[in-house]
């Protein structure tokens, strides 16, 4: 006797990127008489950009909505069972179900699952010191994290900012805060900004960023958050000095969002994300993938984990857990560290490793620093820009690249990384058949210039 076969339930805990990807791409490849799709986010919104949040806070972009890649209805018009404002509390590998509490009757049930896409994104770092939750200060990961801090912005009459740290958050924050009046101090434990680069090239970052009126303050650590009888924040301290502020954002990082798991006994890295194979299920567990945000993935240039939250990422596992889920193969064979900012019209690049990076896996290495510029010398508009390459001792394998200059620099970062991932040497790089036009770039591009260079350093060091 035939008997229909029993449809299955895919359970995601996370409502954006990677979650919302992989609910998107099962349901592509698997209808709604085949698979359930149950999808839990505690926010308010889904499949979101992150990364465009200072631009919304500094008034690039117009309103928020304009970040919200698909929303809820368009998730539930597609035969996904979108729950917002409802937090998953606890995970219960064993018996194959979640809990989750609906975060505005405060009600708790029980969902079973076939099969569990954990996405729980990354959380910002707040530092274990006294007034770290006061009102006023704000981490910036979520779109609610966003509201919460214009919100902020609109009520407050002062007109001074802090930002700790001085990664990419803290640098694109500090920004929308200067273009939204504030007068911003930040402050930075590093000896320089933008601790993804090596600290000569976070030299030039600092420079555009004292350029555009910020105060920045290097090598200070912050030791408490000083409040007011409103129980507002009124001051960040570090050992020496007290900086006033109305407001402070905390740039400092971000990590795994990885409690659930970690509570349910799931295997976690030395960074704390998830573990994974290269399919993106969970090590161990034949019915759980991961990711996004809360895993870590192989760095392809050192051949260690590493944590990686970006966007980009989020969605190609996502895709790669969907087309799993859905009953094809996909894989995510890893990453070589490429990302891009700016401060106002400084773009910064980087990809692959740093110097400290190679020191820490115990690689040699050959590292060489170019001036050039981003046109043909001759051409109107053209600006300068340094490149600084990394190559293996010996072999001459391309380790890492750092770019910063004007427009036109940072997407440069694309060959490098192209070149990382195919495992080339700085001598192949140097006969790349790159686009040329005086527009474009002089005759040897900026990369290739520094390529040139690495591979006569290397020859020079056999």
């Amino acid at each position: 006797m035939n008997m229909s076969r029993a449809r299955e339930r895919l359970v995601v805990v996370g409502g954006d990127a990677a979650g919302m990807s992989a609910a998107s791409q099962a349901r592509r490849l698997r209808g709604p008489d085949e698979l359930e799709i149950v999808a839990f986010e505690r926010g308010h919104f889904t499949s979101y950009s992150a990364c465009g949040i200072p631009y919304w806070v500094g008034g690039d972009v117009s309103e928020r909505d304009r970040l919200i890649a698909r929303t809820p209805e368009e998730h539930r018009a597609r035969d996904i069972d979108l729950r917002l404002r409802t937090e998953v509390t606890e995970l219960d590998p064993d018996g194959q179900r979640v809990r989750a509490r609906d975060l505005e009757s405060g009600e708790e049930s029980w969902t079973s699952y076939d099969r569990l896409v954990i996405a729980t994104g990354a959380r910002p770092i707040r530092p274990d010191m006294p007034g770290a939750d006061a009102a006023g200060v704000h981490g910036v990961q979520t779109l609610d994290d966003g509201q919460a801090l214009l919100d902020t912005l609109e009520g407050t009459r002062g007109r001074r900012a802090v930002v700790v740290g001085a990664g990419y958050i803290g640098v694109e924050m500090a920004e929308a805060l200067i273009k939204r009046g504030y007068e911003v101090t930040v402050v930075n434990r590093g000896s320089e900004p933008m601790s993804t680069l090596d600290p000569d090239m976070g030299r030039l970052v600092h420079e555009a960023m004292e350029g555009l009126g910020i105060t920045m303050v290097n090598d200070a650590e912050v030791t408490k958050i000083l409040t007011g009888e409103d129980g507002a924040v009124r001051a960040v301290v570090t050992e020496d000095r007290e900086f006033p502020a109305d407001v402070v954002v905390l740039g400092i990082g971000v990590r795994p969002e990885t409690a659930l798991a970690k509570a349910a006994g799931l295997p976690l890295g030395s960074h704390g994300g998830l573990l994974t194979d290269r399919s993106m299920r969970v090590r161990g567990h034949e019915d759980i993938w991961s990711g996004g945000d809360c895993v870590e993935v192989l760095d392809l240039v050192s051949g260690q984990e590493r944590h990686v939250p970006l966007g980009t990422h989020a969605n190609k596992h996502g895709q790669v857990i969907g087309t799993n889920v859905g009953g094809g193969y996909a894989t995510f064979p890893g990453v070589v560290g490429t990302a891009v900012s700016k401060v106002c019209d400084l773009e910064i690049a980087r990809t692959g490793l740093r110097e400290k990076d190679a020191h820490r896996v115990g690689l040699r290495f050959e590292a060489v620093t170019i001036e050039s510029t981003s046109r043909a010398g001759y051409y109107p508009n053209a600006s300068a820009m340094t490149v600084k390459m990394l190559a293996e001792h010996r072999t001459g394998r391309l380790l890492g690249v750092q770019i910063v200059g004007r427009e036109g620099a940072g997407k440069r970062v694309d060959i490098a990384a192209v070149a990382l991932t195919a495992g080339m040497t700085v001598e192949q790089m140097t006969a790349l058949d790159l686009g040329y036009a005086p527009p474009f770039s002089p005759v040897w591009d900026p990369v290739l210039v520094a390529a040139r260079k690495a591979a006569a350093k290397v020859r020079g060091s056999v």
